[in-house]
């Protein structure tokens, strides 16, 4: 019988505290309505931003994940990463969506290695080359700022303007990806707004979404966000209603946890709205980037 759920491989960490990486990734696709096939690239006691966290890495086991599912002929509608456990990494994830990839297959690359203009304590160098490697095989990747300027070889903006954001997403799409969406972009003339910009290559638009900025950063919603986008375009949702949906539902998230005080290490309370992502209409709150 076929499986009457689209498939998905989510190629991310599994970090035991703090919600991030494979802990928001499986409850949010499945609530979607997507079977999430998970595929640990390290298991971490938590996330890299608290102090004194470990790090398992899994490179050595991933070409055995490879190797079986290509003997059980398993298909997926969507091939999604994030955060690897080593630079090698990226070149092993590259072969699984060479092998495993058709011509229905969605290809999602979230290119966790940096935020706040460095890379992240357990990154090496050389990930960000990789990343760019690992970026040319996916329609969509979903950079903060700080990786869209590592991976494009610029420095990290105080201020961008929508003709500068405009000439980010088109450097990036020349890496590979038909769909480059930047997050945390600092626009001009936007402060008050979290922003986000997309660019579609196939119609050459731009797109801008965006919700009222909280004064507080949480760990995780860049996660939070690609996972909601991942799915909205698996359900047939355009780019700009995509990147709508996931800046509408992490902003929920987070002013559904922004209202309680003293919970520690800034984290997210994804349980209070997931069930949200069920019943999801269609926002219009995107706008054309000018």
């Amino acid at each position: 019988m076929k499986n009457p759920l689209p498939r998905v491989a989510a190629i991310h960490d599994l970090s035991g505290f703090g919600r991030c990486s494979l802990t928001v990734v499986i409850p949010i696709l499945s609530t979607m309505g997507f079977e999430v096939c998970p595929v640990p690239t390290a298991i971490l006691s938590t996330h890299t931003a608290i102090e004194g966290f470990t790090l398992f890495d899994l490179t050595e086991e991933l070409p055995g994940f490879l190797a079986h599912w290509e003997r059980l002929g398993l298909k997926f509608n969507a091939i999604y990463s994030g955060f690897l456990g080593s630079s090698r990494q990226a070149g092993i994830v590259s072969e699984f969506i060479d092998r495993f990839r058709t011509d229905d297959t969605l290809v999602v690359v979230d290119p966790v290695m940096a935020d706040h203009g460095k890379l992240y304590a357990s990154m090496p160098p050389e990930m960000v080359d990789e990343m760019r490697k690992l970026s040319s095989r996916a329609q969509v990747i979903t950079p903060n700022v700080t990786e869209a300027a590592l991976m494009l070889g610029r420095p990290v903006p105080e201020k961008i303007s929508a003709e500068e954001a405009k000439d980010w997403l088109k450097g990036l799409s020349e890496l590979g990806p038909a769909m480059p969406v930047i997050t945390s972009m600092p626009l001009e003339g936007r402060d008050d707004l979290s922003s986000v910009a997309a660019y579609n290559r196939e119609d050459g638009r731009f797109w801008l979404a965006g919700r009222p900025a909280v004064p507080i950063q949480y760990h995780g919603t860049g996660d939070i966000f690609s996972s909601v986008l991942t799915g909205s375009l698996l359900q047939g949702d355009s780019l700009p209603v995509a990147i709508d949906r996931a800046a509408r539902f992490v902003a929920g998230v987070i002013r559904g946890t922004f209202g309680y005080s003293g919970l520690g290490h800034n984290e997210v309370l994804l349980e209070r709205v997931l069930g949200s992502l069920a019943g999801d209409g269609h926002p219009d709150n995107y706008e054309l980037l000018p």
